[in-house]
């Protein structure tokens, strides 16, 4: 695996050691690794939102009211479990 050396403003490496001595990691190349693989997380879902934009902007205008908008939405949410049922 090639190694990289990278320098931490005083303040970033008292951070990286409070992650290790927390117990969440064992070594600060484990909190790197962490933090890489959630901004690459992050990344996918903004892309993923704005296909969804594109998409939306593509199909025009909705004749739907916002209230029904709404109560689809719930009505989805519902199905899903992610809502209480009424």
């Amino acid at each position: 695996m090639p190694r990289k050396s990278i320098t931490f403003t005083d303040a970033h490496n008292e951070w990286l050691k409070a992650q290790v001595v927390s117990g969440q990691y064992r070594s600060e190349s484990e909190v790197i690794s962490a933090l890489i693989r959630e901004q690459k997380n992050r990344n996918a879902g903004i892309e993923a939102i704005r296909l969804a934009l594109i998409e939306g902007e593509k199909s025009g205008l909705s004749q739907q009211t916002p209230e029904d908008i709404r109560k689809e939405v719930q009505e989805q949410l519902r199905k899903d479990s992610s809502l209480p049922a009424q």
